[in-house]
Protein backbone atom coordinates (compact mmCIF):
# COMPACT_ATOMS: atom_id res chain seq x y z
CA UNK A 1 0.00 0.00 0.00
CA UNK A 2 1.53 3.47 -1.12
CA UNK A 3 2.35 5.57 2.26
CA UNK A 4 0.21 8.82 0.81
CA UNK A 5 -2.67 6.38 0.65
CA UNK A 6 -1.98 4.76 3.97
CA UNK A 7 -1.42 8.22 6.14
CA UNK A 8 -4.26 10.53 3.66
CA UNK A 9 -5.72 8.48 1.77
CA UNK A 10 -4.97 9.64 -1.60
CA UNK A 11 -3.98 7.75 -4.69
CA UNK A 12 -2.51 9.08 -7.73
CA UNK A 13 -0.68 7.55 -10.65
CA UNK A 14 2.76 7.24 -8.60
CA UNK A 15 0.45 5.11 -6.38
CA UNK A 16 0.53 2.67 -8.81
CA UNK A 17 3.79 3.07 -9.27
CA UNK A 18 4.55 2.48 -5.94
CA UNK A 19 2.42 -0.81 -6.48
CA UNK A 20 4.44 -1.80 -9.36
CA UNK A 21 7.45 -1.73 -7.26
CA UNK A 22 5.83 -4.04 -4.84
CA UNK A 23 5.03 -6.65 -7.13
CA UNK A 24 8.76 -6.18 -8.81
CA UNK A 25 10.28 -6.99 -5.54
CA UNK A 26 7.96 -9.76 -4.75
CA UNK A 27 8.27 -11.57 -8.24
CA UNK A 28 11.86 -11.24 -7.94
CA UNK A 29 12.23 -12.40 -4.13
CA UNK A 30 9.85 -15.16 -4.66
CA UNK A 31 7.48 -13.64 -1.38
CA UNK A 32 4.81 -11.58 -1.15
CA UNK A 33 5.46 -8.50 0.84
CA UNK A 34 2.22 -8.66 3.11
CA UNK A 35 3.62 -11.88 4.64
CA UNK A 36 7.60 -11.23 4.45
CA UNK A 37 8.88 -10.85 8.20
CA UNK A 38 12.89 -10.66 8.63
CA UNK A 39 12.62 -11.60 12.67
CA UNK A 40 15.62 -10.70 13.35
CA UNK A 41 15.81 -7.24 12.05
CA UNK A 42 11.67 -6.51 11.93
CA UNK A 43 11.55 -5.97 8.64
CA UNK A 44 8.80 -6.28 5.34
CA UNK A 45 9.99 -7.15 2.18
CA UNK A 46 10.70 -3.63 1.18
CA UNK A 47 13.21 -3.18 3.88
CA UNK A 48 15.14 -6.53 3.79
CA UNK A 49 15.62 -5.52 -0.02
CA UNK A 50 16.41 -1.71 1.18
CA UNK A 51 18.95 -3.47 3.72
CA UNK A 52 20.52 -5.47 0.94
CA UNK A 53 20.76 -2.13 -1.87
CA UNK A 54 22.58 -0.63 0.96
CA UNK A 55 24.93 -3.28 2.08
CA UNK A 56 26.03 -4.17 -1.57
CA UNK A 57 24.17 -7.56 -1.50
CA UNK A 58 21.23 -7.62 -3.69
CA UNK A 59 21.67 -10.67 -5.07
CA UNK A 60 20.53 -11.93 -1.97
CA UNK A 61 17.09 -11.17 -2.64
CA UNK A 62 17.00 -13.07 -5.61
CA UNK A 63 15.14 -16.47 -5.13
CA UNK A 64 16.81 -19.57 -6.00
CA UNK A 65 14.54 -20.43 -8.90
CA UNK A 66 15.41 -16.85 -10.34
CA UNK A 67 19.22 -16.82 -9.97
CA UNK A 68 21.05 -17.47 -13.01
CA UNK A 69 24.62 -15.70 -13.52
CA UNK A 70 24.30 -14.90 -17.46
CA UNK A 71 21.08 -12.70 -16.19
CA UNK A 72 21.90 -11.80 -12.81
CA UNK A 73 22.85 -7.89 -13.90
CA UNK A 74 19.40 -7.66 -15.52
CA UNK A 75 17.85 -9.05 -12.99
CA UNK A 76 19.90 -6.61 -9.91
CA UNK A 77 18.56 -3.59 -12.85
CA UNK A 78 15.13 -4.92 -12.03
CA UNK A 79 15.78 -4.92 -8.09
CA UNK A 80 17.28 -1.13 -8.83
CA UNK A 81 13.96 -0.37 -11.02
CA UNK A 82 11.49 -1.52 -8.02
CA UNK A 83 13.58 0.50 -5.04
CA UNK A 84 12.86 3.58 -7.23
CA UNK A 85 9.24 2.84 -7.32
CA UNK A 86 8.65 2.21 -3.79
CA UNK A 87 10.04 5.71 -2.86
CA UNK A 88 8.59 7.36 0.19
CA UNK A 89 7.16 10.21 -1.37
CA UNK A 90 5.58 10.34 -4.66
CA UNK A 91 7.21 13.08 -6.83
CA UNK A 92 10.85 10.89 -6.45
CA UNK A 93 8.84 7.88 -7.64
CA UNK A 94 10.05 7.70 -11.62
CA UNK A 95 6.59 7.26 -13.98
CA UNK A 96 5.45 4.16 -15.92
CA UNK A 97 7.16 4.83 -18.96
CA UNK A 98 10.19 5.59 -17.53
CA UNK A 99 10.18 2.86 -15.76
CA UNK A 100 9.38 0.58 -18.96
CA UNK A 101 12.78 2.46 -20.42
CA UNK A 102 14.29 1.96 -16.76
CA UNK A 103 13.79 -2.39 -17.62
CA UNK A 104 14.78 -2.67 -20.67
CA UNK A 105 18.22 -0.63 -19.99
CA UNK A 106 17.36 2.39 -21.56
CA UNK A 107 17.63 4.70 -19.02
CA UNK A 108 19.92 5.63 -16.50
CA UNK A 109 19.08 5.00 -13.15
CA UNK A 110 19.23 7.19 -10.31
CA UNK A 111 20.43 6.77 -6.92
CA UNK A 112 17.34 4.98 -4.89
CA UNK A 113 16.58 6.66 -1.39
CA UNK A 114 15.03 4.52 1.69
CA UNK A 115 11.46 3.63 0.30
CA UNK A 116 7.96 4.02 2.15
CA UNK A 117 7.12 1.81 4.85
CA UNK A 118 9.73 -0.69 4.79
CA UNK A 119 9.58 -1.25 8.56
Amino acid sequence: MPPEYAVHGSFSIKSDVFSFGVVVLEIISGKKNSGFCDPRRRLNLLGNAWRLWIEERPEELIADILYDEAICSEILRFIHVGLLCVQQLPEDRPNMSSVVLMLKGEKLLPKPSEPGFYA
